[in-house]
């Protein structure tokens, strides 16, 4: 009996043994790796927020990471200059007004080659009229140019499509003559950059929107009017709703004469460019979530939950990334709050600053300020590098 014990012992030794054999010439599988954002390969930096000679830089345009146009108090405090600041920290005047006119510099744009803005000063008199012009200078040049001063009723919303450079031409939305607009349509009021939905708006409802552009050069200005109110968007797009509390209901290509119907819900409120949507999702005790869509409705996510705050006017900077703010307990007290941005490319989420002020965004760069008044530090991504 002993021998077919043995027998069946060696069988059972021998099938193990290939059992084992077999699952080690199997592929392994592997966990996969955990994604790497994209946007951590984004250059990044930070530098002082006060220029060489002593005043505050605001910056209003990154070129990129560390190159912007913005303003600062010259060192007297009697005039407001309007400077291009180099990466290595040097800096030339573009422009300067008395502080006396109460000067505005807003709303500037780029194409890589050209820089415009737009320039106002408000007069002195019982009117209180405000003076409103475009300017324009070529990256590399401080010789600034006077594109025009019949901007008519120039209407601001706080968004990087406030003007446009597109087809040899600057381009604006104003309202059209005999309308009704708040003082806030000219420059040096427009609109938070922070979206709550609800909030009260700056801009009062127009019933007609001229579209105005100028040349490069400088010249005539061509006026179009659209009916109803009217932002520019992505050239040659306008979105609706940009001056109410209704959000976007509409997308205009005046070009081919299209329109696109975004696709919400009445609890919803949604801020939109040509390729996607934010939505703000509202339920009876206030923000439920943040989605993206497709302005068709189409492509459907949520992004964020009711924590969340969109930090930034526009909708998907780079028609990809979505930043947006997480207030934290002292956020009242502090006015600063942790600041992400979501890429709507890998799905990935990524905290930019823990303690950030107000965020801005132009030319695919986001900035934003860490101290206080004495202390600014300036601190920016370039997201076209992600």
């Amino acid at each position: 009996m002993t021998e077919p014990r043995n027998r069946v012992a060696l069988i059972g030794l021998a099938a193990a043994l290939a059992a084992a054999a077999f699952l080690i010439l199997l592929p392994q599988r592997e966990d996969p790796a955990p994604t790497t954002p994209a946007v951590s390969r984004a250059q990044r930096a930070q530098f002082a927020g006060n220029l060489a000679d002593g005043p505050i830089f605001t910056p209003g345009l990154f070129l990129d990471a560390r190159s912007a146009i913005g303003t600062s108090p010259s060192p007297a405090g009697d005039q407001l200059r309007l400077v291009a600041r180099a990466a290595d920290g040097s800096f030339a005047e573009l422009r300067r007004r008395p502080f006396a006119d109460i000067p505005v510099f807003d709303s500037f744009t780029t194409d890589g080659t050209t820089i415009a803005w737009v320039e106002s000063s408000t007069s002195q008199g019982d009117d209180g009229r405000v003076a409103t012009e475009i300017w324009a200078a070529d990256i590399g040049t401080t010789k600034a140019r006077r594109l025009t001063a019949d901007t008519g009723n120039f209407v601001g919303y706080g968004s990087a499509y406030d003007l446009v450079i597109a087809d040899g031409a600057v381009h604006w939305a104003a309202a059209a003559a005999g309308t009704t607009t708040t003082a806030t349509a000219t420059p040096g009021g427009t609109p938070s950059a922070r979206e709550t939905p609800g909030a009260a708006t700056d801009v009062e409802p127009v019933e007609r929107t001229e579209i105005r552009s100028v040349p490069l050069a400088g010249g005539k200005v061509t006026v179009t009017v659209q009916d109803g109110v009217w932002a520019l968007s992505a050239w040659p797009w306008l979105v609706d709703g940009a001056g109410d509390q209704t959000g976007a209901t509409t997308l205009r290509n005046p070009v081919t004469s299209r329109d696109v119907e975004v696709r919400i819900s009445g609890a919803e409120l949604a801020t939109c460019v040509p390729a996607w949507c934010r939505v703000m999702v509202v339920a009876a005790g206030g923000l439920a979530r943040i989605d993206v869509m497709r302005p068709d409705g189409s492509d459907r996510r949520q992004i964020a939950g009711p924590e969340a705050t969109a930090a930034l006017t526009d909708a998907a900077l780079l028609d990809r990334f979505e930043v947006l703010g997480r207030p934290r307990p002292d956020s009242d007290l502090t006015g600063t709050e942790a600041l992400v941005v979501h890429d709507l490319a890998d799905g990935t989420t990524t905290e930019l600053a823990a303690d950030a002020g107000t965020a801005h965004a132009r030319n695919g760069v986001v900035w934003w300020s860490t101290g206080d008044q004495d202390t600014t530090v300036w601190h920016t991504i370039d997201l076209r590098t992600a």
